[in-house]
């Protein structure tokens, strides 16, 4: 498998934008690195808070499907990085971090992790789009090289940030 690429750089108020209540439309394969375009489309609401002066915070998202995660986000100012960690309900295990920032308006944060057994690449894509919207993607390689996009989560804000 090709290495990761470098990995971004950011700041402490990369996850500014993200602070206060969302409402969120979730596309989310249904076979994962199969070829297989059939999506499942659900809603969430989320709510993300700062904690340590910024330097995390936490997100709690309660899907439709009966079940809620949590991504814990710590920044490394001296490598000025973000970590970010998820959990589950369905599994209660906290899962392999990916690492990143932002550059604008535009994240990256890659990892590694499983998927069926097989080690696989990961990356999330974050999007800031305005003030009231945003969109986070996930997507797996089996190469380093071909990606697939897997889960779409495109972020409306319901009340005020902070």
């Amino acid at each position: 498998m090709k290495p990761l690429p470098s990995l971004p750089t950011g700041d402490v108020h990369d996850f500014d934008f993200l602070m206060g209540e969302w409402t969120c439309v979730n596309r989310k394969l249904k076979q994962r690195l199969t070829g297989n375009d059939d999506w499942d489309v659900f809603t969430s609401r989320m709510r993300c808070q700062p904690h340590l002066g910024g330097l995390s915070n936490v997100e709690e998202t309660v899907f439709e499907r009966g079940f809620s995660g949590m991504a814990l986000r710590l920044f490394d100012a001296r490598e000025r990085r973000w970590s970010i960690h998820w959990i589950d309900s369905r599994h209660a295990v906290l899962q392999p971090p990916v690492h990143g920032g932002f550059t604008g308006d535009h994240g990256r944060f890659y990892g590694e992790d499983t998927e069926g057994g097989r080690p696989v690449q990961v990356v999330f894509h974050w999007t800031r789009l305005g003030n009231d919207r945003a969109r986070w993607e996930q997507a797996f390689s089996l190469d380093g090289e071909t990606w697939e996009t897997n889960w779409v989560m495109d972020f409306t804000r319901t009340t005020a940030a902070g």
